[in-house]
Formats: C-alpha cells, structure tokens, sequence
C-alpha cells in the first residue's frame, strides 16, 4: 500500500480527529477569505461609487478675489464674474500624460436671464456629458434633447410655476420646459438648465464657459498627478481637486484592510497551532504504529512524507472547506456593512489560494511532529506494544 492510501486509512479510523483539524483550520482560511473578500467587495463598491460621484477636478477662471457659491464661481445675487474660460483651451485637457483616466469633461457657462419676469440663473452644459455625470438627478419629463429644450431646477419649477412642456420666452426666444429636475438640495434646484451652445448665445458668450468639471475618479488615479498637468497646459486657469469625502472613504478602507491584517494572522496562527497540537499528539499516540512501520523497513523520510501527507489532505478539504464558508460569510456580512453594494463574487483565484495557504499553514505546523516521529527508536516504539 502506498503512503497515501496509508495516510487515508489512518484519518479514516480518526474521524474526530480529523475533523478537529479540518475544522481548525478551516476557521482560519474562512476568516483569511470572508475578510479578503469584503475588503475586495468594500473597495469595488467605493470605486464605483467614486467613478459615478461626480466631477472631482474644478476648472476655473484665476481670480484673487474669487468666492465659492456654485462650483467655483463667485455669485453675487445673479450676476456672475466677469472672468471667463476660453472653449478652444479645453482639447488641451485630453493631451495630457494621465489623460486615460479622464471619464468626463463638462464645461458649463453662467448667467443671469430674465423669464416670466423674474431673474434667473441660468446654466448651459453639454447635455450628454453632464446627465452621464451626475447620475444621481432624477427628472420629472424628459431631459434636454434639442436646442430649445429646458430643464427647470425644483426650486425655479415652484416660483415660475413651471411645469414640463410649459414655454417660456428668454430674450425674445421661445423655449419647451422638457423636465423639471427633482430637488437635490444643492444650488441646482435654483437654475435652468440649457445647452451649452444655446446659453452662450443667450449671454452673448460665445465660445467662453464659466468653468469646466472633470470626471477622473478612480481607485488608482493619480488625481494629485493630474491636477498638476492640467495646470500646466493650461497656466491661465485655476485647478482644484475635489477630494474630501473620497480620501476619508479610502482611509476608512485603509483601516479595515489593517484591521482585517491583523485579525486574519491572529486566525491563522491560531488554526496553525491547532494543527501542530494535534499532530503532535496523534504522534505520541502512534509511538508503537510508527515503531512497526520502521521495524517493516520504513525509513525516516517515509515516516516524514506519511504525517506531511495526511496533514496535506486535511489542508486541502480545510482550505476548500474555508473558502466556500468564507465567501458565504462575507455575501452575508457585506449588506450589513454597505447598502446597495454589487455583491461578494465567487473569486476561484482565492479559492486557489485559499488551498494553498491552508496546505502551506499545515505543513509548517506538520513538520515537526514529523521529524519528531522519524527519530522515535523503532525498539522503545515496539516495546510499547
């Protein structure tokens, strides 16, 4: 019989033992799994989010004197400063060395109109870009789909009495409300929305737009990298980052892949002492079996590769047993932790790992108690029959 089929055998006639070692080691490699793979799912959750977060690069006119009211730009009542961007300045933007990892460049202009009586901010964007780039607007009708379409903050919709379909005249021109946008509670329930080609027109600024976003968010862009290209490309313009909330949310992730470090090698050292207990033990009980064996002409190396391997074969069912309750555990946990979150997928390349860590973790706890039974004396094993 071979050493294999003696090492099956013998955790056949152990099964508490066994099944003490599985599920010692299991317990780590599911933990090492469940954790891994929350992280995993934890970090393509906040990427996603990120990527559809919106704009996190600013692109504004350089001004001393410039306050913040709506991205950048300063604002008094409606009127707007009077410093602009120049349109054919923005190609210069995709030329840059990180420009792969631009998603989205949104110009938009300002200005003051008059409608219904009433002064308003009025907002043109490229309507295909800036629907993509905030996801999040919801709108009640239909969004901007021809150049004399308008969508209509919240806030204006109520004080106008607008509602979608509606027409209404700008500087002798007559516009269709196409939607009216759902409130957000930021300053875009108070503007009306229009093309960007149309608002130019209107505010007789042609070519010029009051401040660009760009969307270049991801879990590895350089976006520090990127400010910096971009200001150099365009000197006459201020680049700002948009990270606040992002660099909190990454250090967040930061600590719990620290945290879960720590615990996992905690887990393991635990499950490998397990193991190194147990085999031990299953060695001194085995002193007059191992003393037969060396007096049938095993030699001290088959005595090694006879505890390594069924140590081997516990490894393996542990690990594989550890991935699948592991992966399980974490598709549990992970809506307790993130709402509305993708989901944990069945990683087969951790399940590899998993195998072969928990094989790894065995071996080295197996390995003394091996060399230990190889040097039992076969005569003071026998004399134990």
């Amino acid at each position: 019989m071979k050493l294999t089929g003696i090492a099956i055998r013998n955790l056949e006639r152990r099964k508490a033992r066994m099944a003490f070692l599985i599920v010692g080691l299991m317990v780590g490699v599911a933990t090492v799994v469940a954790l891994l793979s929350l992280t995993s799912a934890m970090s393509a959750d906040i990427q996603h989010k990120m990527e559809n977060y919106g704009a996190n690069i600013l692109l504004t006119p350089k001004s001393n004197d410039l306050s913040l009211s709506y991205g950048g730009i300063s604002l008094g009542g409606v009127s707007v400063d009077t410093r602009e961007l120049n349109q054919d300045d923005l190609p210069k933007i995709e030329t840059i060395p990180n420009s792969r990892n631009i998603s989205a460049v949104a110009p938009k202009v300002l200005g003051a109109v008059e409608v219904n009586g009433a002064q308003v901010l009025i907002m043109g964007v490229d309507e295909k870009v800036e629907f993509h780039l905030k996801r999040w607007w919801s709108i009640a009708g239909e969004p901007i789909g021809a150049p004399d379409q308008l969508v209509a903050g919240s806030l204006v919709a109520a004080k106008l009495q607008l509602h979608p379909s509606d027409n209404v005249e700008i500087s002798g021109e007559t516009f269709v409300v196409s939607g009216i946008l759902t409130e957000t509670g930021s300053q875009d329930d108070n503007l009306l929305l229009a093309p960007l080609a149309t608002a130019q027109r209107l505010l007789g600024k042609e070519g010029k737009v009051s401040f660009v976003e760009v969307a270049a968010l991801c879990a590895d862009c350089p976006v520090d990298d990127m400010v910096r290209q971009i200001s150099s490309v365009l000197p006459d313009v201020k680049v700002n980052a948009i990270q606040q909330v992002v660099k909190t949310r990454m250090h967040a992730l930061g600590e719990f892949r620290n945290f879960s470090l720590a615990v996992s090698l905690v887990v393991l050292f635990v499950g490998s002492l397990v193991v190194f207990v147990t085999m031990m033990g299953s060695v001194n009980e085995r002193c007059h079996e191992i003393g037969i064996f060396r007096a049938l002409g095993f030699r001290k190396h088959h005595v090694v590769r006879l505890i390594l391997t069924e140590a081997g074969i516990v490894s393996i069912i542990a690990g594989a047993a550890g991935f699948v309750f592991g992966t399980m555990a974490a598709k549990g946990v992970l809506p307790l932790l993130v709402e509305n979150a993708h989901g944990v997928v069945w990683n087969f390349v951790l399940g590899g790992g998993s195998v072969l860590l928990a094989i790894l973790l065995g071996a080295l706890a197996a390995i003394y108690p091996a060399l230990h039974a190889s040097k039992l004396d076969p005569a003071d094993a026998l004399r134990t029959l």
